[in-house]
């Protein structure tokens, strides 16, 4: 719509003429847009982008659509026909659209409300569990059928549910799933990292654009895959998105820009796709023609004329993909040379905290410090440059300026992330500061009426609703996110008062959830950390001492999706303050201790990695 109505000079002339024409960021507004986006699904039925809205003076909405071309075709409307007859409307029947958006905003004003659920029960576990197997391609993983969307979050609810019930199809659904993404073109053979979606149900076309939160996201789901599995494959895909990101995807200061388009000089996928000869004669005759049946690179090609690498003909082994490496160099070094596609440099406070917490788990995990180097890095340009003097987080920056003040998810993605860095560096100012930043939220987001965080805090501009976001769509939503987040440091430092809000949320939303569990698979991992709090793992030691490695290493290695990892050197102020039932546990014969809690009992010290293995395996049986 942009290039073919709003650059128009007839439709600019009609709307100067009798319209206030706002155009809106939905990533650097998300509030706006998904109010907004809320009256076109009540409306027309459906709702998408471009989105198209036309309220009164009083922001209260009449018109909503999605795509228009300029002129009425093939029995759409067009956007010049639809401006001239709202206009009429507005001059000679005003009454009626007032009254119309009157009807609209008391409506939409309805839908955020909640029915409190007295008990809430883990059935629900055991109902999304179900329908997400039933909507499960077995064929070619994922769910559904085309379009078809990564949800890492599915994912993660059924490694969560796998470890928990030992559910084995669960695990195979996951397996599944990781293969036929990694293997198909939503996959970038050549640079590394994913893009937003599959346009098919094979995973082989994809919508070419690549979005910060997709990668981070899914970077966290195949190291807990690793975790669970010890599938190298899974490790290296994961290395591979932390390379792109790393390499494409970062700032000269260290934060995270949100999104590569999909087209470059006006065609979608350009830079990414391939014609056979030019492989060829890049990689000469010989390994290129090799390098050609692994990818699915013909004459005839597989998208349009022209060919997205894939591995379709099925997975590699790592020797051999560790032997066509340098090929895929040379690939990548000659692709470099093309037009890149536009980069969208906004550097989002929501989507830096996501990837911030997949570098953090992934430090740990893949071993690799320089993960938790970019995470600190990451998360100190937006502490430092993306707050107020007040210390009010924002949710956007470009071109040295910050603005908005941030949202209820903003604010829930960076606790995640400081509680993640914690883990991964056992720096406890990450702890202060995870803990600081939950207690801003719930003094501007937390609904102390009926439980829940809005969308927007209680000092931003004041909008025609203030909801809550509780559907995880392609990110988490900020309810969920805040449920694991108050659960975790209710389990850290003893305040009750989180878990009751948590669980106050857990009411609030679960008649809702229950509707439709499969949609909401992230609060449905959260809340298993209420149903199922899982262990605190308290290491008492030094740093360097090879038995206090020897620990961290086993941790590291297992899937432990609902333990939490404190480490004590010396005797640090911070469990004397704020975790007094750590500051108590010394070692044992000046030896590196562990020690395992669940349920606000803790076992005897442990001095040896094998009874601590042990110890873990029994606890996860």
């Amino acid at each position: 719509m942009e290039r073919e109505s709003f650059e128009d000079g007839e439709v600019a002339d009609l709307l100067n003429q009798h319209f206030i024409s706002i155009k809106v960021d939905r990533e650097e507004r998300p509030d706006i847009d998904t109010i907004y986006m809320d009256v076109c699904q009540a409306l027309t039925g459906h709702g998408g982008w471009p989105l198209t809205i036309v309220m009164t003076p009083e922001k209260k909405p009449f018109y909503a659509a999605t795509y228009m071309p300029k002129n009425s075709r093939q029995g759409m409307s067009g956007l010049i026909q639809v401006l001239n007859k709202l206009h009429d409307l507005w001059v000679n029947e005003r009454n009626m659209l007032i009254n119309s958006s009157d009807n609209i905003s008391d409506y939409i004003k309805t839908l955020d409300e909640n029915i409190i659920s007295l008990v809430i029960s883990e059935d629900i576990l055991h109902q999304a569990y179900r329908q997400l197997a039933t909507n499960f391609d077995g064929v070619y993983g994922g769910f559904g059928s085309a379009p078809k969307f990564p949800a890492p979050h599915n994912l993660l609810f059924l490694l969560r549910y796998y470890q928990l019930k030992g559910e084995v199809q669960a695990l195979e659904i996951v397996h599944k799933t990781l293969q036929s993404m990694y293997r198909g073109g939503i996959y970038d053979h050549i640079g590394f990292g994913f893009a937003r979606y599959s346009t098919d149900r094979y995973w082989l076309v994809p919508h070419f654009e690549k979005m910060l939160y997709d990668n981070a996201l899914l970077a966290i789901a195949y190291l807990e895959a690793y975790q669970a599995t010890g599938q190298e494959l899974y490790a290296r895909i994961a290395r591979e998105t932390f390379a792109y990101v790393l390499r494409d995807m970062t700032s000269a200061e260290g934060a995270f820009f949100s999104a590569e388009d999909a087209d470059s000089e006006g065609v979608e996928g350009k830079f990414y796709v391939w014609k056979e000869e030019e492989l060829l004669s890049v990689l000469g005759a010989e390994k290129g023609k090799a390098f050609c049946q692994i990818y699915d690179i013909s004459r005839k090609g597989n998208f349009e004329g022209q060919n997205i690498p894939n591995l379709s003909q099925g997975l590699i082994d790592e020797t051999e993909r560790q032997q066509i490496e340098d090929q895929r160099e040379i690939l990548f070094n000659h692709r470099e040379k093309r037009i890149h596609p536009h980069k969208d440099d906004k550097v989002l406070t929501a989507w830096n905290g996501m990837m911030i917490t997949a570098l953090a788990i992934g430090a740990r995990v893949l071993g690799d410090p320089s993960y938790l180097q970019a995470a600190q890095r990451a998360a100190a340009f937006i502490l430092n440059h993306m707050r107020r003097q007040d210390g009010r987080l924002l949710a956007r920056y470009r071109e040295g300026q910050a603005l908005y003040p941030a949202y209820a998810l903003d604010y829930a993605c960076m606790v995640w992330a400081m509680l993640e860095i914690y883990q991964s560096s056992f720096d406890s100012s990450y702890l202060q500061l995870a803990q600081d930043l939950n207690q801003q939220l719930i003094d501007y987001f937390w609904d102390d009426d009926q439980g829940g965080v809005f969308f927007y805090g209680q000092d931003a501009e004041p909008l025609l609703t203030r909801p809550k976001e509780l559907y995880d769509g392609a990110i988490p939503s900020s309810n969920s996110l805040c449920i694991m987040n108050f659960l975790r440091l209710s389990r850290i430092n003893g305040d009750i008062s989180l878990e009751t809000k948590a669980e106050q949320a857990l009411k609030l939303f679960y008649g809702r959830v229950k509707e439709n569990p499969a949609a909401y698979t992230f609060f449905l991992a959260a809340a298993l950390h209420y149903f199922h709090p899982g262990q605190d793992i308290v290491i008492v030691g030094d740093r360097q001492d090879p038995d206090t490695r020897g620990f961290l290493d086993r941790i590291n290695h297992s899937y432990l999706p609902r333990a939490l990892v404190l480490f004590k050197e010396n005797d640090q102020d911070v469990f004397k303050k704020d975790i007094p039932y750590v500051h108590e546990m010394k070692k044992v014969d000046d030896r590196a201790t562990v020690y395992l809690c669940e349920n606000n009992t803790c076992s005897p010290p442990i001095t040896n990695l094998e009874g601590f293995t042990q110890q873990l395996q029994n606890r996860a049986k």
